[in-house]
This record gives C-alpha cells, sequence and structure tokens, in this order.
C-alpha cells in the first residue's frame, strides 16, 4: 500500500515556520503585505480568496483585498495595479483567475511588477524559472517538489513525466523537475499512446483536470504519483485527476486529492510574499 503523501500536514508546518519568520520582520518594522484582486463574483474564486486571506492572517501577513465589479474596465484594473507596484509597504500583488470576459489576463499579468509578482506569471519569473534563476516559482509545482522533498523522494536521475502543458502548472512543473536533474517528459492531449509513455514514469505528476484520467494500467509499479488534478465528480464531491483507489494499490507514494497538493500551493504563496517582502527590506 502506497504512503500518502500529506500535503495537509506539511503545509501546516510550512505555516508555523513562515509565522515565525514575519513575527521576526515584523519586528524590524517590515510586516509583509499581499494585496489580492478579485474581479467579479466567480463562487470558486470568492472561495479561493477566503482561503488567502484566512491563511494570511494565521500567519501574521496582512492581507489588502480589492473586490471589483464584473463590469470594470482594463484601465481602471491596470491603474489600480500601477498603485500597488508603487507602494512600498505592498510586496504581493496577486489578481485571481479567471477575470471576466473583456480583461487580458496576459496584459494584466505583465503588469505587475516583477518584484511582487508572487504567483510567478510575470513573463520575467517565467523566463527565471526557464533559466533556473528564479526568485519565486509558481505555487504549485514549488508546492509538488516541496512534498517530494519532505518525503525524501529523489529526483535525480528519475524518470519524470508531466501530463498536462499549461503555463501554470506543466511547464514550470517540467522546469523544476529538470532543474532537480530528472529526466522529463511533458505529455498532453496529442501525445501518442500516452499509457506506454507514463508507464516509464518513476515520477508522475498529472495536471490535466479530468475526473479518473489516470488510470491504474497507466502507472508503473512502484512510481510516485502526484494528482494535481482539482474537479467536481458525479457525486458533487471534489476529486483529482487519478482513479486514487486503484492506482494506490501499486504505487509507493501517493498525494490525495484534496489534501495533497492543494494546501502546498496555498503554502507556497505565503513562502513567495514572505520573499518579496525580504527582498523590498534588503533593497
Amino acid at each position: 500500500m502506497a504512503i500518502l503523501m500529506d500535503g495537509k500536514a506539511l503545509a501546516a508546518r510550512l505555516r508555523q515556520q513562515i509565522k515565525d519568520e514575519v513575527a521576526l520582520l515584523t519586528q524590524q518594522g517590515i510586516q509583509p503585505c499581499l494585496a489580492v484582486i478579485l474581479v467579479g463574483d466567480d463562487p470558486a474564486s470568492c472561495f479561493y480568496v477566503a482561503n488567502k486571506e484566512k491563511d494570511c492572517a494565521e500567519c501574521g501577513i496582512r492581507s489588502i483585498k480589492y473586490v471589483l465589479p464584473a463590469g470594470t474596465t482594463e484601465q481602471e484594473l491596470l491603474a489600480l495595479i500601477a498603485r500597488l507596484n508603487n507602494d512600498p509597504a505592498v510586496h504581493g500583488i496577486l489578481v485571481q483567475l479567471p477575470l471576466p470576459k473583456g480583461l487580458s489576463a496576459a496584459k494584466v499579468i505583465t503588469a505587475i511588477s516583477p518584484s511582487k509578482d508572487v504567483d510567478a506569471f510575470h513573463p520575467e519569473n517565467v523566463g527565471r524559472v526557464m533559466q533556473g534563476k528564479y526568485t519565486f516559482a509558481p505555487c504549485t509545482p514549488a508546492g509538488v517538489m516541496k512534498l517530494l522533498e519532505a518525503y525524501n523522494i529523489p529526483v535525480e536521475g528519475r524518470e519524470c513525466v508531466v501530463i498536462g502543458r499549461s503555463n501554470i502548472v506543466g511547464k514550470p512543473q517540467a522546469m523544476l523537475l529538470l532543474h532537480a536533474n530528472g529526466t522529463v517528459t511533458m505529455c498532453h492531449s496529442k501525445t501518442a499512446n500516452l499509457a506506454e509513455v507514463t508507464r516509464r514514469a518513476d515520477i508522475l505528476v498529472c495536471a490535466v483536470g479530468i475526473v479518473n484520467f489516470v488510470t491504474a494500467d497507466m502507472v508503473k509499479p512502484g512510481a510516485v504519483v502526484i494528482d494535481v488534478g482539482m474537479n467536481v465528480n458525479a457525486e458533487g464531491k471534489l476529486t483529482g485527476d487519478v482513479d486514487f483507489p486503484a492506482v494506490e494499490k501499486i504505487t509507493s507514494y501517493i498525494t490525495p486529492a484534496p489534501g495533497g497538493v492543494g494546501p502546498m500551493t496555498r503554502a507556497m504563496l505565503l513562502e513567495n510574499t514572505l520573499t518579496a517582502a525580504k527582498m523590498a527590506a534588503q533593497a
């Protein structure tokens, strides 16, 4: 039976470490601050923003929330970002995605100062991740790497397969595994003979957003399986991309979903905000 990689417990330990560091920084007169911008009233986005506020409060990070109506113009949104870029008391800026129609996510992301881009979506930060010279890594891939490290799972020399090629997870995940000296294969909807490729993986990361996409016949016995997916199944329950009951039986390590990668993503956002505050203090 596989060892469950408990992201919830690890994230709680990380939040405690972050809380201690935030307290030290605050004593020096610098309170880390995260500004979150929410445009519209998408229920999932509102839920995520509320969780981020809660996490910040737990760690002593000041959070400022800007809730803008769905009809907000791009000009108005960019003006708010420019104001926050120029505010020395704000260390991290996060614009909750997806944005309502008519607003360009690419334009908005590029408007955020790279030094305050705690999501690491800005083209400059994406380029730094490619080069391996980054300050911030995108939160979900960074959380996956922390999980592997916490469970003493070596990446060097291992066959790593990433299913999914999004800019937010798949591509940066492949880069981080590559920087850790893994041999990385990226798969996607056009990959021929997908199961043949995934069965080679010592470490398999799935981020496609489809319930039960990864089945037992796609997994090498003894592999490490990281499930990044967060979906709602036919019964209305949250579930990942992996057919967990079947796959768990043949893996060495596996993340539950929920309770695996999700809490780590949130913890990495806090860590990135703390890093941004430390950088500002040294500037």
